[in-house]
């Protein structure tokens, strides 16, 4: 540029710059490449795997979780069961217990009868 440019000049030469770079951005633009729409879809199609994949992740997680919470029920009900099999076999076991201390008692009251006859 020289001092003889004009105004008029250097508009000109901005709008052929301008037109250049537009130029360069078009043939630049990736809408022209004829792999551009192959390579859209390879992309479309891996990001459908990944939610698919990340979704069969997510249903597991909630199996697994859902079988976590079975196994942990489950092993409440076996214990609250023991501990009632065992209620019930102390219970049973204190029974005999005091039925063997009355028959006990009984024969010593006998016996004593016995001895005043």
């Amino acid at each position: 540029m020289s001092n003889r440019d004009t105004f008029e000049d250097r508009l000109e030469n901005q709008a052929k710059a301008r037109q250049a770079l537009l130029e360069r951005a078009r043939s630049k633009d990736p809408t022209n490449d004829p792999d551009f729409a192959a390579r859209q879809e390879a992309r479309a199609a891996a990001a459908r795997l990944r939610e698919q994949r990340e979704e069969e992740r997510r249903l597991a997680k909630i199996a697994e979780r859902a079988r976590a919470i079975a196994d942990r029920e489950a092993k409440k009900a076996d214990k609250i069961n023991r501990e009632a099999e065992e209620a019930k076999n102390s219970l049973r076991r204190q029974i005999e217990l005091l039925a063997s201390q009355k028959a006990t008692r009984d024969a010593r009251y006998a016996a004593r009868k016995a001895r005043k006859k």
